[in-house]
């Protein structure tokens, strides 16, 4: 499984999804602009415990870049790159990386980091997508102007499970059959009468009433078609 790792910029708030039930080798490819905050848990494991017994593979990945080593259930491959992650999806380079099935999402909000929550960068992601290959895209944010960027953008979109103070969350999707719980017509109905519904277009945040063409697009989603 290859699994694609957005993180907040600049310092990261760590997602900490439960532990999978599945055996398989897992490829991580995590995007930072730092790794002062992996650097700092490694001088508190005592204190941080998620760390430990993996004290030694977390130097090498903070050396290197790169890590591969073995857990009890899994084969782990892991890279990082240090890079602001909107620059990194509009280069050349961005199609060669690994094909995810996964994608965290775990970026500060938009109001602290508009750039990693516009509709130019989520519509880049989809498209770098293999559309033969069934990807997910977690993340914790359950607002309107997400769910309506990640629809204009490409994808499907549900309401996700509760994690950790938020009772409810998002998950996106390249196929709608992977979707529990998709967003359905009357969430369509209640996005034109919000006064906070309408993409982020430039890296600036504010908030706006969704346009006549973002509706028109919208309305078109397969997602809503019989």
């Amino acid at each position: 499984m290859s699994v694609l790792k957005a993180l907040s910029q600049p310092h990261p708030k760590g997602w900490t999804p439960s532990t999978p039930s599945f055996h398989c080798p897992l490829h991580f490819i995590s995007f930072d602009q730092t790794i002062e905050p992996l650097k700092f848990a490694l001088t508190h494991v005592n204190e941080l415990d998620f760390l430990s017994g993996y004290e030694q593979q977390m130097e090498h990945l903070v050396q290197l870049k790169t890590v591969s080593f073995k857990s009890a259930s899994h084969h782990i491959q892991w890279e990082l790159h240090l890079a602001d992650f909107p620059a990194s999806l509009n280069s050349p380079a961005a199609s060669d990386i690994r094909k995810p099935h996964l994608i965290m999402f775990d970026a500060f909000s938009p109001a602290t980091n508009p750039a990693m929550w516009t509709l130019p960068l989520f519509t880049r992601l989809h498209a770098l997508l293999d559309p033969n290959r069934p990807c997910m895209l977690p993340t914790y944010s359950r607002s309107t102007m997400l769910r309506v960027t990640l629809l204009l953008a490409g994808f499907f979109v549900g309401i996700g499970h509760a994690t950790g103070e938020k009772e409810e969350t998002t998950i996106a999707a390249n196929r709608l059959d992977m979707v529990e719980e998709p967003l359905d017509r009357r969430w369509l109905q209640r996005v034109r009468r919000s006064t906070s519904a309408e993409p982020l277009h430039q890296p600036v945040y504010r908030q706006a009433k969704l346009t006549e063409e973002s509706w028109d697009l919208l309305e078109r989603h397969p997602q809503w078609q019989p």
